[in-house]
């Protein structure tokens, strides 16, 4: 008996422990903006750059009421002042049914098809269609299920089904494949379900009101819905959201649908994407289907190189193109692929085109709240001594250097069996890894001993 309670308890623990994945961005929830779109001091992971974040909700209210379909956004700034986490935020806020695709400039040239291919794939991963189709379907409650096997043992099986709304009442005879669902799915007498017509589905509302006060002990998911009324039979319309790209993977002839499940796609001819294209606007002219324009956003966008950007040049300007959000973190720079110098190594007819949003440094009050919430992601006690500590060294050196620190003094902290990191365990850690300013000096001091040494003689006399 002990030993299955322990079991038991083995069991539950199981269930209630959740994996999850800490990641640089996974504090962010949205953008942290009220009803009227003015950004909050500290909100939903979001701390300070109130300016872009204003600029970012304005984008989204654009985006949701699909008015700004083709057009492109440039968040600018330097290193660390949180470029990614806004569009991340942004992702969050549109929530699932919209379609966001999240690259970098530099995947486009490790990738086996052309660089066009694979900026056409990412537009297209990034527009969604949602089809309305209307089906045919049974809803009621059950009254009886009754299943007879065959006396042999061998055989079909047969079964009836009574089903019920507040009006009506009819029995209907179930074949093979229905009994399987019926039985699969566990529906008793007192369930409320439905049946889909075309495919035969079985998908379960809950139980009865009737039936609330059959049992005292009922499951926490167990959820108590009204009796339908009116006709057992009903129309209703079904809504999919699937994106171009997956349409346009189905229908190459190559791999078909599995490609979709393996990510290896190829080459897309553009004959189907044309037919493609054709079809979605006879069923928009029809009503069938209405196109969601997602959002693509191209991290580190001056790697892309000078056909990258005449390609993007054209492509925003076709009827199907999604919101495009870049991000740069490059000054007055050179045009990959060309000798010439611009503003982020974008040329200047693809500037005029963007909506630029710039990112400022973080104060330090900002830099200490975003070292607090990711203190609190990552499951770390700091007392405020080191957290004032951490705070000069964001200040010092930067906020990404110092957000690394969080988790190896943690590491240091429960190595001494403390379960607070203290300033101490700061100070070790800060000496066991150099930033970039100290490891720069330490090259400098010691450039003889390295091989490859490049440096001039009046360069390592001005060092000295």
């Amino acid at each position: 008996m002990a030993a299955s309670e322990a079991a038991a308890k083995v069991q539950e623990v199981r269930e209630v422990t959740r994996i999850e994945r800490i990641g640089a961005h996974s504090h962010i929830r949205g953008l942290g903006l009220d009803d009227a779109l003015e950004p909050r001091q500290v909100s939903q992971g979001m701390v300070g750059q109130l300016a872009a974040r204003r600029a970012a909700g304005v984008i989204l209210e654009m985006i949701k009421e699909g008015k700004i379909a083709g057009r492109a956004c440039l968040i600018g700034g330097q290193p660390g002042t949180g470029k990614t986490a806004i569009a991340m935020g942004m992702a969050q806020a549109l929530g699932q049914d919209t379609p966001f695709t999240a690259m970098a400039g530099s995947e486009i040239f490790s990738l086996e098809m052309s660089k066009t291919e694979a900026l056409t794939q990412a537009f297209r991963k990034s527009i969604g269609i949602r089809i309305k189709e209307e089906t045919e379907i049974i809803e009621g409650e059950v009254v009886e299920v009754q299943i007879d096997r065959p006396a042999t043992g061998t055989g079909a099986k047969v079964g009836k089904l009574t089903l019920k709304t507040t009006e009506m009442e009819t029995i209907y005879d179930l074949g093979t494949k229905m009994i399987e669902s019926l039985t699969k799915e566990k529906v008793a007498a007192g369930d409320i379900i439905t049946i889909d017509k075309a495919t035969g589905k079985i998908t379960k509302l809950g139980r009865s009101f009737t039936r609330a006060r059959d049992y005292d002990a009922m499951g926490p998911q167990t959820k108590f819905v009204q009796c339908p009324e009116g006709e057992l039979q009903k129309r209703k319309e079904v809504v999919h959201t699937v994106t171009l790209h997956e349409i346009d993977v189905i229908n190459s002839r190559t791999q078909g649908f599995l490609a979709l499940f393996s990510g290896d796609t190829g080459e897309i001819k553009s004959e189907v994407r044309e037919q493609i294209n054709a079809k979605v606007a006879e069923w928009r002219e029809e009503g069938k289907a209405d196109i969601v324009p997602g959002v693509l956003f191209i991290d580190e966008v001056h790697m892309l190189d000078i056909e990258c950007f005449s390609f993007l040049n054209r492509a925003l300007e076709n009827d199907m193109a999604p919101i495009l959000i870049m991000a740069t973190n490059r000054g007055i720079t050179r045009i990959r692929g060309t000798n010439y110098k611009s503003p982020h190594g974008i040329p200047i007819d693809l500037l005029d085109r963007l909506l630029i949003v710039s990112t400022s440094p973080y104060s330090e009050k900002e830099i200490r709240q975003i070292l607090t919430i990711r203190c609190e992601e990552e499951d770390v006690e700091m007392s405020d001594d080191a957290t004032t500590i951490l705070t000069k060294i964001g200040m010092e050196t930067s906020l990404r250097y110092s957000i690394q620190l969080i988790t190896a003094a943690n590491l240091v902290c429960r190595k001494r069996k403390g379960t607070e990191v203290s300033v101490d365990d700061i100070k070790r850690v800060y000496s066991l890894f150099l930033d970039e300013l100290r490891s720069t000096q330490f090259l400098k001091e010691y450039q003889q001993e390295f091989m490859f040494n490049e440096m001039t003689e009046t360069e390592q006399m001005e060092t000295s």
